[in-house]
């Protein structure tokens, strides 16, 4: 497993983002996309050293913002997301859901776990391992 990115829940991507660009050194962002098969909005902003962080809005996570739960997941590159996902799940980890193509990541497939770390994304990569 490689990390990916951390997930951010927010109301407002445009200001959630702006607010990013003032505290980090932000080189590259994507434009604003809706997943359908997550029914979120959604953007990726990398920073100077590599570190990807995702802004997500929608109804998904409402409950989040409401209690101020801003950091929503952290998310891992895996080689197989089905062996990931039962490694996981035999570990304790719960399957929330189920694997589906991600617009963000080139309909790469997602899947999410509630674990005892809190939420994990698993991104179905081509690394290596």
């Amino acid at each position: 497993m490689k990390f990916h990115h951390i997930g951010i829940a927010c109301t407002d991507i445009p200001k959630t983002a702006n607010f990013i660009h003032t505290l980090f050194n932000i080189v590259s962002e994507t434009e604003i996309l809706f997943d359908k098969y997550q029914d979120v909005y959604l953007c990726l902003l990398t920073d100077e050293f590599g570190i990807n962080i995702e802004l997500v809005s929608g109804k998904i996570v409402e409950g989040y913002v409401k209690t101020k739960q801003n950091l929503y997941h952290t998310c891992w590159e895996v080689k197989d997301i089905t062996k990931t996902i039962e490694y996981f799940c035999t570990s304790g980890a719960v399957l929330i859901s189920k694997p589906k193509p991600a617009v963000l990541f080139d309909n790469r497939k997602v899947a999410f776990l509630y674990t005892e770390i809190g939420i994990v994304e698993l991104l179905e990569g081509k690394i290596i391992g």
